[in-house]
């Protein structure tokens, strides 16, 4: 699925630990997720419930939102994603629908593909080149 260059085994330790300052009461569900902006910096993110349910956001869009809010206008490159609560340790963490939908549109709004590498608990890293291999029929509104 592709080979990984310098930096992204850095990007992926970043998601791994992000998983640690999940916010997880109510699933158990610890997510992990960093990006790599074109120019080097990494954000992190990590999925936060909330008990007013639908109030949370997973691990994904903390990461890209918070990319997008704190560095405006600089490309993403790369998005890790890491769950230490799957219970196969070759299980890929997926993005859910929604989060695979705001890859899309960050990649479109951007006008280049993010990388998006998946991270197993044994450590394999599966790699995705853009969001089409998640979200072959994307929403996008003319």
């Amino acid at each position: 699925m592709g080979l990984l260059v310098p930096g992204d085994n850095r990007l992926c330790q970043e998601a791994m630990e992000a998983a640690n300052s999940a916010y997880a009461p109510y699933s158990k569900f610890f997510v992990g997720a960093a990006v790599r902006l074109r120019s080097g910096v990494v954000v992190r993110g990590a999925n936060q419930e909330n008990a007013a349910y639908p109030s949370g956001l997973c691990a994904e869009r903390v990461a890209l939102f918070a990319a997008g809010a704190q560095h405006h206008g600089h490309p993403i490159a790369c998005l890790a994603i890491y769950s230490p609560s799957l219970a196969d340790p070759l299980a890929l963490p997926l993005p859910c629908g929604g989060c695979r939908q705001v890859i899309h549109e960050t990649e479109r709004h951007q006008q280049s593909d993010i990388k998006i590498l998946l991270v197993t608990k044994d450590h394999t890293v599966y790699i995705a080149h853009n969001s089409q291999v998640f979200l072959p029929f994307p929403f996008v509104l003319p």
